[in-house]
């Protein structure tokens, strides 16, 4: 069973009768909704086929509502793309028309960017292709040099290299955005370009105000994020590496050294991580990933991250089904390579909760009994959760009778949600009842041994304070 989750962005290539189902049938665990892109009425109908498709297959899909943040721009050019030459001059000027740029100046979508930036800043458009150094601010005009030149075009995103643009991580349109997903009942918010915890804790209170209960994702994309990183990973529920814009800020040499160690921090803080961006763009057109491309999905897995995210290769790529396809096949041929960079090193921490405490404590009896399987009866998630910051090829399944939680953990990896309204079941049942979902899930045989962590008070948050290993086929004389 593949560990590592796979995140998919929806879009135009998705749409057409018959794609989507491919793509949960290939092993989607969570579908991405871009609100940079598309209308809220595409969304919606996007985010309904999710749930019509998965339900239809009895496989739970976490939706993610991806917020635009402060995505800076420049504005547009009255007579299309230009050319822009080493050592020519060139204005971004935050009053000008949106409309009104040539090959002397453009107009930008941050407002405060000339109060932000101060002479010999280097500024990077278009990813970086193309290198601006400030030489003056006059008012709201933003002098420069050209240092690397090339053709600009509309709508081209603008850094500061080494961050420091104030830009607020939550902007009106993506508190429209925030309510639009809500409604819908999205499973995660994404939250871009955030700076500190401050930005995550405003982005919750958003979310417990409009009566949502949907989980946050951080996306690490600014330098100054990581400034405060262990502060933004407390306040998230998980983080996103971002390595887009991240890389522009921070420079490319520094993206791989830092990607690894978000996925460690995040590990550490009982956090799940999603690495995304350009992981396989060449299959935008290719039916194949480029073997650069292989190795940077396999080095990803090898990492420990929880899920790897495909962008525009399913959004507006030519082969969308392809792209999963080979992403998973990657992943599971990656994950019987990878070992613990820290073993057990969380089994030596002190616990502040008893669930905490059985959720390690079955992680460490599993990888040393040998057993099949660990069940975990649970209403918010949390216990497998824990579980999954130890690594361990048994597979861990999350029993409830909450979909929103079943949704929630298909992020987790090695985390495999199961349906059980466990108020229906009588108490002396439960354990019966449990191995015969796993039975029909994850083929287990006579013989095998289960771990099963619940709580003596079913339904209650945070009430997981037993574990019973119990043998499948004659477990009734084992539960204890």
């Amino acid at each position: 069973m593949r560990r590592t989750k796979i995140v998919a962005t929806l879009g135009p290539a998705t749409d057409p009768p018959g794609v989507l189902g491919r793509l949960i049938d290939l092993g989607l665990d969570a579908a991405r909704l871009n609100y940079s892109h598309g209308t809220h009425a595409e969304h919606a109908a996007r985010f309904h086929a999710v749930r019509k498709l998965s339900l239809a297959r009895q496989r739970e899909v976490a939706i993610i509502a991806d917020l635009q943040g402060p995505k800076i721009r420049i504005e547009r050019f009255r007579a299309g793309a230009i050319s822009l030459s080493a050592g020519h001059n060139f204005i971004l000027d935050t009053k000008l028309r949106a409309d009104a740029g040539d090959e002397k100046r453009v107009g930008v979508t941050y407002k405060a960017l000339n109060q932000d930036v101060r002479a010999s800043d280097t500024l990077l458009l278009d990813d970086g292709r193309i290198v601006l150094k400030v030489r003056k601010i006059v008012g709201t005009a933003i002098h420069t040099s050209v240092v690397t030149g090339g053709r600009l075009s509309d709508h081209k995103g603008l850094n500061r290299e080494g961050g420091g643009l104030s830009a607020t991580a939550l902007t009106a349109k993506d508190r429209k955005d925030l309510a639009h997903a809500l409604s819908l009942g999205a499973d995660y918010i994404a939250v871009s370009f955030p700076r500190d915890a401050n930005d995550i804790l405003t982005a919750r209170r958003l979310i417990k105000k409009a009566g949502g209960s949907a989980g946050i994702i951080a996306k690490i994309e600014r330098a100054e994020a990581l400034q405060n990183i262990d502060e933004i990973i407390e306040a998230a529920d998980g983080i996103m590496v971002a390595r887009g814009d991240l890389g522009v800020e921070i420079g490319d040499s520094r993206l791989p050294p830092v990607q690894k160690q978000l996925i460690k921090q995040a590990r550490r803080h009982h956090r799940f991580v999603i690495t995304a961006t350009q992981m396989m763009d060449s299959m935008i057109d290719s039916p194949l990933p480029t073997r650069a491309e292989v190795f940077d999905v396999a080095n990803a897995v090898l990492d420990g991250t929880d899920a790897v995210m495909l962008s525009a290769e399913t959004s507006v790529g030519r082969h969308p089904d392809g792209a999963v396809a080979a992403m998973a096949r990657i992943c599971i041929e990656a994950e019987k390579q990878w070992t613990e960079y820290e073993p057990d090193s969380m089994l030596d921490r002190e616990f502040d909760r008893v669930d905490q405490a059985i959720a390690m404590s079955a992680i460490y009896c599993a990888n040393r009994i040998g057993v099949a399987a660990i069940a975990a009866l649970t209403e918010t998630g949390a216990v497998t959760r824990w579980m999954s910051r130890i690594d361990t090829d048994i597979p861990i399944f999350a029993l409830s009778g909450h979909l929103n939680t079943l949704r929630r953990v298909t992020l987790y990896r090695g985390v495999y949600p199961i349906f059980i309204d466990i108020d229906k079941v009588p108490y002396t049942e439960v354990t019966r009842e449990v191995l015969a979902r796993l039975q029909v899930r994850g083929g287990l045989n006579r013989g095998d041994r289960v771990i099963l962590t619940k709580g003596d008070s079913q339904g209650r948050s945070g009430g997981t304070n037993s574990m019973k290993i119990v043998t499948v086929g004659d477990f009734i004389e084992h539960v204890g």
